[in-house]
């Protein structure tokens, strides 16, 4: 039961070129960035990457992206990475760009064994009807874009309505950073941390954990797991330095003098 191992390299060393990998966080909140740099150490390439977004240039997923190791990104918005919308436009990346809560429910389904789900989100747009552009040929034409999708129309409390069927994601890897951990894999995380690293973890067929603190098992009250052990199959304990090497994505600062309202 003990699911520990000795280093994010070693952790990651059977990810593969080509592998789709489920990625935590949100912006820099929450990111495994530890793993991540192991994956880029490592060499691997080809990648398939979902993610809510890609990070920024120089830290998270967009490390990756830099030294062009990802062919395919699924994700809910470009953000604040400049990289990713250079590479998307240029036609060197295949983006499925997927509207957020979407995207976590086809991760949650994928953990759940749910093949497909109806979702009145997307109906009446691209997202239902295709075409959304994939990826961009170099002289800026639509190289592929989304088919089409089934759609049904659905009693609702003001009438009937059109529902888009989504079908489910499951990765191959999926790739979390939590506060807390034990080595049954139980897992907890810091507020907004929480975002979409348990829907990684539980995508994913094998899902590797870094964790801020590692403890003992029962030291954790099952009350407050917020991922079981089950879906979590390999747990990296951090040193003091990597648990504190976090970055702000934008820092917002009063000007000098101003007082707080």
């Amino acid at each position: 039961m003990d699911k520990t191992v000795a280093s994010a390299v070693e952790a990651v060393a059977d990810i593969g070129d080509g592998a789709r990998l489920a990625v935590g966080g949100f912006g820099l909140c929450g990111i495994p960035s530890v793993l991540i740099g192991a994956l880029l150490e490592q060499g691997t390439r080809e990648l398939e990457a979902v993610s809510n977004n890609a990070g920024v240039d120089d830290w998270g997923l967009g490390l990756l992206l830099g030294a062009g190791r990802l062919r395919r990104m699924v994700a809910s918005y470009v953000g604040e990475n400049r990289e990713f919308a250079r590479q998307y436009l240029a036609g060197e990346l295949e983006v499925e760009l997927t509207p957020q809560g979407t995207l976590a429910e086809r991760m949650r389904a994928g953990g759940m064994g749910i093949p497909a789900f109806f979702t009145a989100t997307g109906g009446g747009t691209q997202v239902a009807e295709g075409g959304l552009p994939w990826r961009y040929d170099d002289a800026g034409g639509v190289a592929v874009a989304s088919p089409p999708k089934e759609t049904r129309r659905f009693p609702t409390a003001d009438g009937e309505r059109e529902f888009v069927l989504e079908e489910a994601i499951v990765a191959d890897f999926g790739l979390v950073r939590a506060w807390r951990g034990d080595r049954h894999g139980n897992l907890v995380f810091r507020d907004a941390a929480r975002n979409f690293n348990p829907l990684a973890a539980m995508c994913g067929r094998v899902s590797i954990a870094e964790v801020e603190e590692l403890v003992e098992p029962g030291e954790i009250e099952p009350n407050d797991v917020h991922l079981p052990g089950v879906f979590v199959h390999r747990v990296v304990a951090l040193t003091p330095e990597q648990a504190a090497d976090k970055r702000i994505e934008k820092r917002t600062v009063r000007p000098g003098g101003e007082e707080s309202a």
